[in-house]
């Protein structure tokens, strides 16, 4: 029976993806299987050349998504190299699972609550500071050069980026490698850099092109932070597939297909910078220097981080201060009058969306779960051992932009009488959230101590009791986070849910993204507070369930620690 649940697992990578893509490229050409008509057409191509902007919405996508990628990359990098053996980098880790676990969409919300010409953040320095007494002519949301959404990729991929490489480094002997640079006089940043980081950067790879093509074709958060004349090319393509009239299906066939090459060119040339970067840097690794004590240099980052963590805060409570504003007048800092009149009038609005999100998230979270822990159980009861292409693989939802594939997978739902069904949304989740589990839980899996299963065989106990019993409550801690981890993951999902539900199933993600362009912050704040929380609730949960199980067994909570 286990061999069936790394075939289900390809079976749900595969499906999707490759058919979304075949559906996607036919009509990009004019060709329409189901019409019988197999003759190329380049029409689509040529409306999409002409249509006004597409140079703009290009370029808008490659400098903010490569721009987010690059300040990320270099934050991360430069905070561990500098601050890995200081108190500040222990505190990190601790506010990693929170910021990880709002959702893309709440966190656009909550930034843009902040960085609005009468967001919070002019609030608070005005009118002493600047003298405003109404707000600002300024697009500091969705201006022209998309500075906003760059800085909302930058506050949501920093923490997937720093949880990927503390990651490599527990697998690259850090404090080993460090110890004998500073035995050789090397400084802490210099040393990071000369002997950590060659090692880890090809193990991050694929998780910074995850990012980078993220960040190239993200839409929920472009809807509310970037410009919208023209927006990024993945924006103008989901307007496109959505708009009733036949015809631009085409032309966003043509459109996503024009994405997924902007991608693949994109991660590309970022393979061929790394490349140079590395030929180029041949002569510093090798030049003998060993660098200072780095305390000045590690005031940059260590702020970045530091504001990093206290914008992602301050989003989540401006969101909660507007669900429970009555009247708030510019420039006051806090609301003149509060009330809960707005909770009262649209609480009950939010029992159906937070209802089906929280249903969709526990089906594909548990689904996901089941399917990686029958996986990984089949690998170590088979001895096996996963070649690069099996990461490929699992990186390729994360890979591949959403808007390129799910357009032609929505034809495939179509035909098969699936679209707008709970199976198909639970079905495009788990297409994006197996990955995480995967991630979150196989170095850990792998890691089980295996003479506590040799000693249960010693004693009669057969390889299924040995997993129920033994590994499974052992690893519980791993296995909720995941959980927890794909949880987040679903929840945060607005592109599945909006082409395999066919406006007929409403979350709080697709409900938060549509308020997001109306003009009542209220009820905006109170849809995205709730869907940031959701996961917060789940990771709480995730975290405390094994300690207050295992409160009474000393050597599971350190097991669990």
């Amino acid at each position: 029976m286990l061999r069936a649940f790394p075939t289900a697992a390809v079976f749900v990578f595969l499906v999707p993806v490759l058919t979304g893509l075949t559906a996607t490229v036919f009509p990009a050409f004019g060709l329409q299987p189901g019409l019988d008509d197999w003759s190329f057409d380049f029409g689509a191509w040529r409306d999409l050349a002409a249509t006004p902007g597409i140079g703009r919405s290009i370029r808008l996508s490659l400098t903010t998504g490569i721009g987010a990628t690059m300040i990320s990359l270099l934050l991360v990098f430069s905070f561990i190299a500098s601050s890995y053996d200081r108190p500040g980098f222990a505190r990190a880790r601790k506010f990693l699972s929170p910021v990880l676990a709002i959702p893309h969409a709440a966190m656009a919300i909550g930034l843009a609550f902040l960085v609005a010409p009468s967001g919070w953040i002019a609030r608070a320095i005005s009118p002493w500071a600047t003298g405003w007494t109404q707000p600002p002519d300024a697009m500091l949301v969705q201006d022209s050069a998309g500075l906003a959404l760059i800085i909302g990729l930058v506050v949501k991929e920093t923490p997937f980026l720093f949880l990927i490489t503390l990651s490599a480094l527990s697998q690259a002997n850090m404090d080993r490698r460090m110890s004998v640079a500073r035995s050789l006089g090397y400084g802490p940043i210099i040393g990071w850099v000369k002997c950590i980081l060659p090692v880890i950067y090809g193990p991050l790879r694929l998780p910074i092109y995850a990012v980078l093509a993220f960040s190239l074709s993200v839409v929920d958060m472009a809807l509310i932070l970037a410009p919208t004349t023209p927006p990024p090319l993945a924006v103008q393509v989901f307007a496109w597939a959505r708009d009733p009239d036949l015809a631009m299906k085409f032309q966003a066939a043509a459109g996503a297909i024009l994405q997924l090459g902007l991608v693949a060119s994109a991660i590309a040339l970022w393979s061929c910078a790394a490349r140079m970067v590395a030929w180029g840097c041949r002569p510093f690794l090798s030049n003998g220097r060993r660098g200072g004590s780095g305390r000045l240099a590690a005031i940059i980052p260590g702020s970045g981080f530091v504001l990093l963590f206290t914008a992602a805060a301050a989003g989540i409570a401006s969101m909660a201060v507007w669900a429970v504003t009555w009247r708030w007048r510019y420039p006051d800092v806090l609301p003149s009058t509060w009330s809960i009149t707005n909770i009262q009038r649209h609480g009950p609005d939010l029992f159906a969306p937070a209802g089906v999100s929280i249903l969709v998230a526990l089906l594909a979270a548990g689904i996901a779960l089941a399917l990686v822990l029958g996986s990984l159980e089949h690998e170590r009861r088979r001895s096996l051992t996963l070649g690069r292409w099996v990461m490929w693989l699992l990186y390729t939802p994360m890979l591949v932009p959403q808007i390129g594939f799910l357009f032609g997978f929505q034809i495939l739902l179509i035909r098969t009488d699936l679209d707008g069904t709970l199976s198909a949304i639970v079905w495009t989740h788990l297409l994006f959230v197996l990955p995480y589990v995967f991630l979150a839980l196989g170095d850990n899996y792998r890691a089980f101590d295996e003479r506590l299963a040799v000693t249960a065989q010693t004693l009669g106990v057969g390889p299924n009791r040995i997993f129920w019993t033994i590994r499974l409550p052992i690893l519980m801690r791993p296995i909720l986070i995941a959980f927890a981890i794909a949880f987040a993951v679903s929840v945060a999902q607005y592109l599945p849910t909006v082409f395999a539900g066919a406006g007929r199933w409403e979350t709080l993600t697709t409900e938060a993204v549509t308020l997001a362009s109306g003009g009542d912050r209220r009820i905006t704040g109170l849809f995205a507070l709730i869907q940031a929380l959701l996961p917060l609730v789940v990771f709480a949960a995730a975290a405390g369930l094994p300690a207050w199980l295992y409160r009474n067994r000393r050597a599971m909570q350190v097991a669990h620690g």
